[in-house]
């Protein structure tokens, strides 16, 4: 890349948008502090070869529903490859490989292959990966910031403008490897908040997730529809990012680490709610310490008082590592 010219970047997933997501709000990050093109590419393996080792995949394996990963012959390799999750790996390894070092390739999350075949990791610092390619992170790159969740207020403004303070945004995730949210559990849950809000005079906005198990979604939607506010029946525009902008507290279920990071650069008051553990998970709860060290997230106990500590802006600081590094090399 010639000084003063614009970095164009590629980014790499399997379209899901929580994986997604990562990749391009590094990349979004990136375009903040340079001038940057942004590709989305989003792939799929064909089911006969999704199971195969990384580096046994070939380009020839993906489903026609893929977009095309690599430039067409004489066509110009992006400055810049960012990729998330497991079925990037064997294109980042073949972009490296294949650009003859002209493309930067980069890969968010942990991709149990040896750090060294990328040109740089950007990781968890609760995955507690190492190698001189690591860098390391709070949480996950992620696309929240104050002028996009401000952007997406107007929209909201006629249902969220009149709600009484404080104005409590919840977060529930559901059922994970690590974690369940079960029928009794969800209903102490929705208890517990529902009188936290009511003490407190406030009012509800709140969000599931994929995850959420149909049960718990209708006995906590139940039990909080009596309270001031709005609950998403995920029906038009996801007001996600207006609930971020217009609360004062944000609650979030601790099976989310992306839910949680993204909650936390918002600068307001990240209450962790408790799941029901299903194994050992020493990640989530690495994390958890780093967001409470950090000042901003406390397990939730009911009590609404606000605090103040300085965002997290991991993100930045990532995209501020991939142009060092790709200036030095």
């Amino acid at each position: 890349m010639e000084v003063g010219s614009t970095l164009s970047i590629q980014v790499v997933s399997d379209g899901r948008a929580g994986i997604e997501n990562q990749a391009l709000g590094l990349a979004e990050a990136i375009q903040r502090l340079t001038p940057a093109e942004i590709t989305v590419k989003r792939i799929r393996w064909k089911p006969l070869f999704d199971w195969l080792p990384s580096p046994l995949k070939v380009e020839g394996m993906l489903d026609s529903v893929s977009d095309r990963p690599f430039p067409i012959e004489g066509a110009a390799w992006p400055d810049l490859w960012i990729a998330t999750g497991r079925a990037s790996l064997p294109l980042s390894l073949a972009a490296r490989r294949r650009s003859g070092g002209r493309t930067f390739v980069v890969q968010t999350q942990d991709p149990r292959l040896p750090p060294s075949r990328f040109d740089m990791i950007v990781a968890p610092a609760h995955d507690g990966l190492s190698g001189d390619a690591v860098f390391e992170i709070v949480g996950s790159p992620h696309r929240i910031t104050a002028n996009r969740i401000a952007e997406a207020a107007p929209a909201f403004a006629g249902r969220l403008d009149p709600l009484p303070r404080p104005r409590v945004a919840v977060l529930v995730g559901g059922r994970s490897s690590a974690f369940d949210l079960t029928p009794d559990h969800a209903r102490r849950l929705a208890e517990d908040i529902a009188d936290a809000i009511s003490a407190a005079g406030g009012s509800l906005m709140l969000t599931f997730s994929r995850r959420t198990p149909p049960d718990a979604r209708r006995i906590m939607a139940d039990r909080l529809s009596s309270l001031p506010g709005l609950i998403w029946d995920e029906t038009g525009e996801n007001p996600l990012f207006a609930f971020l902008n217009a609360a004062d507290h944000i609650l979030v279920t601790e099976d989310s680490a992306n839910m949680a990071t993204e909650a936390a650069s918002t600068g307001k008051p990240v209450h962790i709610l408790p799941m029901v553990p299903r194994r050992p998970a020493e990640k989530f709860a690495r994390l958890h310490a780093d967001l409470e060290a950090h000042g901003a997230t406390r397990p939730f106990n009911g009590d609404l008082t606000p605090w103040d500590y300085v965002p997290l802006n991991e993100t930045e600081r990532a995209a501020r590592a991939v142009l060092e590094a790709m200036a030095t090399r």
